[in-house]
């Protein structure tokens, strides 16, 4: 069996079953790295993760301070020790430049657009993807997806990288206004941007993951085409105002509470600082019901092409799943892709092979999406 099992809008049932190696035989392969691990990881979870998560939680991640275990006033007060894994500062990097977009309230955000090589994909215009970076709508920053979005433009597109502002600074749900403003102004021609503004998806990892599913729904309704909704690890059910992880339907919340990367507790930090339950009403009166449960969206009709990656051992994956299966039912084109033996963040993570694979994925899925081509050498265009 492949270590990767992917399903599309025609076999969408998902019956992805763990990898054909035994128990036994992958608690063997994890050799005396186990010991180091089954204080910190589940003995039911740890022989289902692949060697090199193990190899890298005993050798990187355990060593870290978590987030959720301190004061939110420590985490922004030493950015560079809480930063997430895998991130990469790209200020100054070839290509890249700095904008800042307004948001509906007049508050400025930062996005970092990254541009093609102009050598293999000519001077533009080009097509556009949106990323949302992941952190639970409270942690992360324009630094946090550097290396994919790097990886992505190799597509040929322009990625455009949006900060949008986070809880509990701000009131959930401006998140989202800002990526419907920073989505806007990338199809205006005042940005400036040298886009093909009729060629533009959207896209993002774990909260901004759901960012780009209620995006997805906006843009529908807003009469705005988009090539692809690129969501990875999403959640799509409104996890974070849970009072326990029993609240959940979906069995993998229930499996993997206590699963490393996203247990439980985590989820409960994140839900603590954006959606109290003392402001639940509040919030709740705000915003549209499905903003919280994309899940929960009203109309599945006549949505863009998606692309929904899920990683196995994450509490998340059968929620992004079902939205995959409701995209299906409304009769919009879907690929679902699991990536087995990952834990939530895999992508991140530079060392594992599923993270190499998920890069190749996006490129592949973005030029199909915009139907980019490489120049061929000395073909004379420019």
């Amino acid at each position: 069996m492949s270590s990767i099992e992917s399903t599309t809008v025609s076999d969408f049932a998902v019956s992805v079953t763990i990898p054909g190696e035994s128990s036994s035989t992958h608690a063997q392969n994890t050799g005396d790295i186990q010991d180091d691990a089954t204080d910190l990881i589940e003995d039911d979870i740890l022989p289902r993760l692949d060697p090199s998560f193990v190899q890298y939680h005993t050798d990187v991640l355990s060593k870290k301070p978590r987030s959720h275990e301190v004061s939110l006033a420590e985490t922004r007060g030493h950015p560079d020790l809480y930063r997430p894994t895998g991130s990469l500062d790209t200020s100054g990097y070839d290509r890249v430049v700095d904008h800042e977009v307004t948001s509906a309230d007049g508050i400025k955000i930062p996005v970092r657009v990254y541009y093609p090589e102009p050598k293999d994909f000519g001077n533009g215009p080009y097509p556009a993807h949106l990323n949302f970076h992941g952190g639970g709508f409270v942690l992360g920053d324009l630094s946090t997806d550097g290396q994919i979005c790097l990886s992505m433009r190799d597509a040929g597109i322009v990625v455009v990288d949006v900060g949008y502002r986070h809880c509990p600074e701000t009131i959930w749900g401006k998140c989202i206004e800002d990526g419907w403003a920073a989505l806007n102004w990338t199809r205006e021609p005042a940005s400036a941007l040298n886009i093909n503004a009729t060629s533009i998806s959207i896209g993002g990892i774990s909260a901004g993951g759901h960012i780009s599913l209620v995006l997805q729904h906006m843009a529908r309704d807003s009469g705005i085409p988009l090539r692809l909704c690129m969501a990875s690890v999403p959640p799509s059910a409104d996890v974070l105002t849970y009072k326990s992880y029993t609240d959940s339907s979906f069995s993998s919340f229930h499996e993997f509470h206590r699963a490393p990367v996203l247990p439980w507790r985590r989820i409960q930090y994140f839900g603590n600082l954006c959606m109290p339950q003392q402001r639940l009403p509040k919030l709740r009166a705000m915003w549209p019901d499905w903003w919280f449960a994309p899940i929960r969206s009203p109309n599945w009709t006549g949505l863009c092409d998606t692309f929904i990656r899920t990683a196995e051992i994450d509490p998340l994956r059968d929620e992004a799943e079902a939205y995959g299966a409701k995209l299906v039912a409304g009769g919009n084109k879907v690929t679902v892709k699991r990536y087995l033996r990952c834990p939530h963040i895999f992508m991140h993570i530079q060392v594992m092979k599923q993270k190499v694979e998920y890069d190749v994925d996006a490129i592949i899925a973005l030029k199909a999406a915009h139907g980019v081509s490489e120049l061929v050498p000395g073909d004379g265009k420019t």
